[in-house]
């Protein structure tokens, strides 16, 4: 790997250090990570929503379920970014079956419960590695960030809450005089009627859509700065630029 041909600037860093780089990595390559992120998310949301009649509760777990799988997705484009490439859906669609079908099976049952899954991702994503091979990597890169990747986790998951209880409260900023109260109650309480269980689906996909690039890249990001830890980058990329080797 030419670590040189990186568009980030590799050193050192604190864990959340890291992670507020990647936050910022999701931001620059926003043209590139959204859409080709939200052209998976839509076609999703949309199977997701029609479980409605169902059950009231399934799309959400659907969309749940699937996030490990959306983030392949992210994290392609985020890849390429990080060396400066812009990703198009196109791009996404013509390395389908690497992104979108390696390991699936896992990346929907085992890893879907890991709560560092942004961190490791990357490695079973972008580094090929198979077998006892990938076990052994997993748990190098593993070592001593378990805590900072569920800190990750568990930070984002409480935003995700957040801004999903701040859409649905929407209703009830903009609801009739007098109605206010009640529907404030069935939001707050999860006494809801059939068809605010449908607004809080649907406010999962809007929220999912806008904080999961977000958390995928602070995982990312915490990766490198490992790899840039185990293998000495930033002293390579310095060496690189220097000399122009």
């Amino acid at each position: 790997m030419r670590v040189d041909a990186f568009a980030i600037r590799l050193r050192p860093r604190a864990n959340f250090e890291a992670a507020d780089l990647g936050v910022r990595l999701c931001q620059s390559a926003a043209r590139s990570v959204f859409p080709c992120y939200l052209a998976v998310l839509v076609p999703v949301t949309a199977l997701a929503l029609a479980s409605f009649e169902i059950a009231a509760w399934l799309p959400i777990l659907v969309l749940w379920w699937a996030k490990p799988w959306l983030d392949r997705t992210i994290l392609f484009a985020l890849s390429r970014a990080a060396f400066g490439e812009p990703t198009r859906p196109g791009d996404v669609w013509r390395e389908q079956r690497q992104v979108w079908w390696g390991q699936l099976f896992l990346t929907l049952t085992w890893r879907r419960l890991s709560p560092w899954r942004s961190f490791t991702q990357p490695v079973y994503q972008l580094e090929g590695l198979r077998g006892a091979e990938l076990r052994s990597r997993v748990r190098q890169i593993r070592l001593g960030r378990g805590r900072a990747s569920t800190g990750i986790s568990s930070a984002f998951g409480f935003a995700e809450t957040s801004l999903l209880f701040a859409l649905v409260s929407l209703l009830a900023w903009f609801a009739p005089q007098g109605t206010e109260q009640n529907l404030t109650t069935q939001i707050f309480t999860g006494a809801a009627s059939g068809w605010l269980d449908f607004v809080f689906s649907l406010g999962y996909a809007v929220t999912i859509g806008f904080v999961e690039p977000f958390y995928v890249a602070a995982g990312f990001a915490l990766y490198l700065n490992r790899r840039a830890e185990l293998e000495a980058w930033d002293i390579e990329q310095e060496f690189r630029r220097a000399f122009g080797s």
